[in-house]
């Protein structure tokens, strides 16, 4: 009976901690077209944007802006380095619920040359408010 109680309990703390995600952004996105999203919280407003530029060996380069910091990751669709997050507020004392968006490549159409990305956002305390900014071409 205990061992069935307990099993029960973890069972629904495992349910709780699933649902970690707020909201998800499907993203559909061509050879150098960007995506954009307003990130605002206290009295801060930061951009973040995405764009790839290149897919090759089954491997999907992409650039990434936050706060004016620019990055580059490599992503594949076999499960390894198929995602990363880009935390939105600085560690501080809830440096264990930092607010993040999970960015996940899904797919890649060879015909029609375009990535399809999931966007997830956590925020556990709905400290953030999140606009999507239309998609421009970059030149």
């Amino acid at each position: 009976m205990l061992a069935r109680l307990l099993f029960v309990g973890v069972l629904f703390v495992a349910t709780l901690s699933a649902n970690e995600y707020r909201t998800m952004y499907p993203v559909t996105l061509k050879k150098d077209e960007q995506v954009s999203f307003l990130v605002k919280y206290a009295t801060y407003k930061r951009e973040f944007t995405l764009r790839w530029t290149l897919y090759v060996n089954e491997g999907l380069v992409l650039f990434h802006t936050y706060n004016k910091n620019v990055f580059q990751n490599i992503l594949y669709l076999n499960g390894t380095n198929q995602s990363f997050k880009v935390f939105l507020k600085p560690k501080g004392a809830d440096r264990h619920e930092v607010p993040y968006f999970l960015v996940k490549f899904n797919k890649f159409d060879l015909k029609k040359n375009e990535a399809k990305f999931e966007i997830f956002l956590s925020d556990k305390r709905s400290q953030m408010l999140i606009e999507r900014i239309k998609k421009t071409i970059q030149k």
